[in-house]
C-alpha cells in the first residue's frame, strides 16, 4: 500500500470515529476512501465495519458518565441490536456482491437525506421530549432491531436512525444520554457483524487496522471536543463524501 493511501485511510478513520461518536454516518467517510483506492465494495464495507469497532468502544468510554444508570433500558435494546446486526451481516454475505453494489447507492441517498434533515429532526425530538412522558416499549425495540439489520448490512447513518428512534421513544431523557446509548448500540452492531465477517468474508486487514487506530483517536476526540465543531460544516463534508461514494459505485 502506498504511504499516501495509508495516511488517507488513517485520517478517514479519525474522522469517522469522531463523527460516529457525535452523530453517526462515519461510514460515509471511510467507505468512499476505500472505494477510491480500488477495494471492491463488499470488501470495503467488511473491512470498514471491523475497523470502526474500536472507535465505538473509545466513544462509549468517553460517554461513560452519560451511560451511568441506563443498564436496564440498554439490555433489550442491545439484544435487538445484536440480533439485527447478525441478520444484516448474513444478508450481506448471502446476497450477490452485485446486489450490494446496486442497493448501497440508495442507502447512501437515504443516509444523506437524514443528515440534511438532522437539524429539523433534532428540533422535532426536542419538542416531543417536552410534551410526552413515557418509556420505550416493543415498537421501539422492533425499530432498533430493524436499524441493526441495516447496520449489519451497511451502516451509514445508522447512528442518526438510532438517535431518532431513541429520541422518540425516550422523550424525557437528556439528548446527550441518548447519544451515549446510540454509540453503544451502533458499536455493538458493528462488533457482531465484524465477528461474522472475520470468519466468513474477505477482509483487507491493513486498511481495517488503519481505520481501527484512527477511529480510536477520533472516538476519544469526538467524546471530548467534538461538540465544538460547526454542525453545518460537518454535514456539508459528509454530504460531499457521500455523493462521491454514489458516483464511484455507479
Amino acid at each position: 500500500m502506498p504511504p499516501l493511501h495509508a495516511l488517507a485511510i488513517f485520517a478517514a478513520g479519525i474522522a469517522a470515529g469522531a463523527i460516529n461518536t457525535l452523530v453517526g454516518s462515519g461510514t460515509l467517510i471511510t467507505f468512499p476512501v476505500l472505494l477510491a483506492f480500488g477495494y471492491p465494495p463488499v470488501t470495503a464495507n467488511v473491512s470498514n465495519t471491523i475497523g470502526l469497532v474500536p472507535g465505538s468502544v473509545a466513544g462509549a468510554i468517553g460517554y461513560r458518565r452519560e451511560l451511568a444508570g441506563q443498564r436496564r433500558r440498554a439490555i433489550p435494546f442491545a439484544a435487538a441490536s445484536a440480533i439485527g446486526g447478525t441478520v444484516g451481516a448474513i444478508l450481506l454475505l448471502s446476497l450477490p456482491a452485485a446486489a450490494f453494489k446496486d442497493i448501497v447507492p440508495a442507502f447512501i441517498v437515504i443516509a444523506l437525506v437524514l443528515i440534511v434533515l438532522q437539524p429539523r429532526l433534532g428540533r422535532a425530538l426536542d419538542a416531543r421530549r417536552s410534551r410526552v412522558r413515557h418509556e420505550a416499549g416493543p415498537p421501539a425495540i422492533l425499530a432498533v432491531f430493524a436499524s441493526g439489520i441495516y447496520g449489519g448490512y451497511f451502516g451509514a447513518a445508522q447512528g442518526i436512525m438510532l438517535l431518532a428512534i431513541l429520541g422518540l421513544s425516550l422523550p424525557t431523557e437528556n439528548l446527550q444520554r441518548i447519544n451515549a446509548l446510540k454509540v453503544v448500540l451502533a458499536g455493538l452492531v458493528n462488533l457482531i457483524a465484524g465477528i461474522i465477517f472475520i470468519f466468513a468474508a474477505h477482509v483487507a486487514w491493513l486498511p481495517a487496522l488503519l481505520i481501527a487506530i484512527g477511529s480510536i483517536l477520533g472516538g476519544i476526540a469526538g467524546a471530548r471536543w467534538g461538540r465544538r465543531l460547526p454542525p453545518a460544516a460537518l454535514r456539508a463534508v459528509i454530504v460531499i463524501v457521500g455523493i462521491t461514494a454514489i458516483v464511484r459505485l455507479l
